[in-house]
């Protein structure tokens, strides 16, 4: 694969992909948003999955602004789950079949009932839950013999990153991207956060006030750490190396 492909709106994306699998030709997609950048600071292999993606998207208000106090225009936000729906369309519109992996059992079967309800012509080569660790090599080969055409991820991170680039070769699909969360809200488990708190960077909250006692923690400290990481950056933008604040650019007295 070579360098992420530069696409900054959701409807860019979908065309893009469309081309690809149209074509054949193998995409694999990541959306970052701020927990999956601060742990890829730390998580080596987390870090080289999502740098070997051909489509990096961003899917969190944090790192949009993040970047504008930066001086970076990093284009708009594309939601995983929004992205899942209009390739869900996209797919029963094109007869692609697609393949869904990942949540618990009830969970994925829900949302294939609730995707077929909702497009007759979609064609779901399969489903499968998320628990498979102790015989991937199975579920990569059920995969590849459904003959699907995309392949959605819904486990956590950093697994479904590392699982997608670990098998991608092998998956025998045209498109493959983690989908995170979402198959809890397309199967009613969860609800997502309203239209304003999406745009103004809260949408972790209202996770947090769903599942308190999964997320706080989690969220607590991913935005500390990307706050941190935000402010180290600005410091070094306003006093490059070896330009300190003190003393018009001579190293500090030790």
């Amino acid at each position: 694969m070579g360098s992420p492909m530069d696409v900054a709106t959701i409807s860019e994306t979908i065309d893009f992909i469309d081309e690809r699998v149209a074509r054949h030709e193998f995409t694999q997609h990541v959306v970052v948003n701020v927990a999956k950048l601060v742990h890829m600071q730390s998580d080596a292999e987390l870090r080289r999955s999502v740098e070997e993606c051909d489509i990096i998207n961003i899917d969190g208000m944090g790192i949009i602004f993040g970047g504008r106090l930066l001086g970076l225009e990093l284009g708009e936000r594309v939601p995983g789950i929004d992205l899942f729906s209009r390739l869900v369309e996209r797919s029963a519109l094109r007869g692609y079949p697609i393949f869904l992996l990942g949540a618990k059992a009830p969970i994925v079967a829900e949302v294939a009932r609730r995707l077929q309800a909702a497009h007759p012509s979609l064609r779901i080569a399969g489903f499968h839950d998320g628990y498979f660790w102790d015989n991937e090599e199975a579920i990569v080969d059920a995969i590849r013999a459904s003959g699907a055409r995309l392949l959605f991820v819904a486990i956590t991170s950093p697994r479904k990153e590392n699982f997608i680039a670990r098998w991608h070769a092998a998956l025998g699909v045209d498109f493959v991207m983690g989908v995170g969360g979402t198959f809890d809200v397309v199967a009613g488990v969860v609800s997502r956060a309203p239209h304003w708190m999406q745009q103004s960077g809260l949408e972790w909250l209202y996770r947090v006030i769903q599942e308190p006692r999964r997320m706080w923690r989690r969220y607590l400290f991913t935005n500390l750490s990307f706050a941190r990481m935000i402010v180290m950056l600005m410091i070094k933008q306003r006093f490059p190396r070896g330009r300190g604040p003190t003393n018009g650019g001579a190293e500090p007295p030790a």
